[in-house]
C-alpha cells in the first residue's frame, strides 16, 4: 500500500513542472485526492460495501470535483491534472501511467447492465475536455486529444482528434513517460484539403498537356 502512495505522489513530479514539493503535492492535488479515496472506495465496492463505497465517491466528488464511480478500476500511477468535471464510469479501466485532463468523461453510451464503459491501456494521455463514450479500448501509448469525442476503438500508439475521434498513428514511445505534447496534434481538415488541392492540380497539370 505504501508503495503505491509513494508511486502516485512520485507520479505527480514527473508529470507537473509545477509541484514543488511533496507537502505542496499533499495538501493541493486534488487529483490525487480523488484517486486516494477511489482506492478506498473501490476496496470497499470489492467487499460488498457498495453503500459505503457510493457514499466514499460523493464525498470525494463533492471536495474535489472529480466523480470516479467506486467499480471502475484504475492501475498504478494514474495522474489527473486539475481534474475539475472529470467523470469516471462504473465499468471504466485504466490501466497504468495514465494521464488526464480536467473536463475528461469515461461515459457509458447503454442503460443495460454489464460492461459499457471504456478501456483505457497503460500510458495513455487524454486531452482536457475529450469525452470516450462506450465499451471502447483506447490502446496503449495513445495520445486522446482535447475535446475529441472517441466511439470507435483506438489502436496502440495513435493520435486521436475530432468530432468524432479519428485515429492518426504516431511513432511508439514510452509509455512511462507520457506524450504531453498536446500543441502537436494534426488538422485531420487541413490535410484532407491538402490532399485535394494536390489531386486537382495534378488533374489540371495533365490536362494541360493533351
Amino acid at each position: 500500500m505504501f508503495n503505491t502512495l509513494r508511486e502516485d505522489i512520485r507520479s505527480v513530479f514527473d508529470r507537473d513542472p509545477a509541484a514543488r514539493s511533496t507537502l505542496e503535492v499533499l495538501l493541493c492535488y486534488a487529483g490525487l485526492h480523488a484517486i486516494w479515496d477511489h482506492r478506498v472506495a473501490h476496496w470497499l465496492w470489492t467487499h460488498d460495501l457498495k453503500l459505503p463505497a457510493r457514499m466514499l465517491s460523493q464525498w470525494s466528488r463533492f471536495f474535489t470535483g472529480i466523480e470516479i464511480h467506486p467499480g471502475a478500476v484504475i492501475g498504478r500511477r494514474f495522474f489527473i491534472d486539475h481534474g475539475m468535471g472529470v467523470v469516471i464510469g462504473e465499468t471504466a479501466e485504466i490501466g497504468d501511467d495514465v494521464t488526464m485532463y480536467h473536463g475528461v468523461t469515461l461515459g457509458g453510451v447503454s442503460t443495460q447492465k454489464g460492461k459499457r464503459h471504456p478501456t483505457i491501456g497503460d500510458g495513455v494521455v487524454i486531452g482536457a475536455g475529450a469525452k470516450i463514450l462506450g465499451a471502447i479500448e483506447i490502446g496503449s501509448g495513445s495520445r486522446v486529444g482535447a475535446n475529441a469525442v472517441v466511439v470507435d476503438e483506438i489502436p496502440p500508439d495513435s493520435v486521436v482528434v475530432g468530432v468524432p475521434g479519428h485515429p492518426v498513428h504516431k511513432e511508439k514511445t514510452s509509455r512511462l513517460l507520457p506524450d504531453l505534447n498536446h500543441n502537436k496534434l494534426p488538422d485531420l481538415v487541413e490535410d484532407s484539403l491538402e490532399d485535394l488541392l494536390a489531386r486537382v492540380e495534378k488533374l489540371e497539370s495533365e490536362r494541360s498537356k493533351v
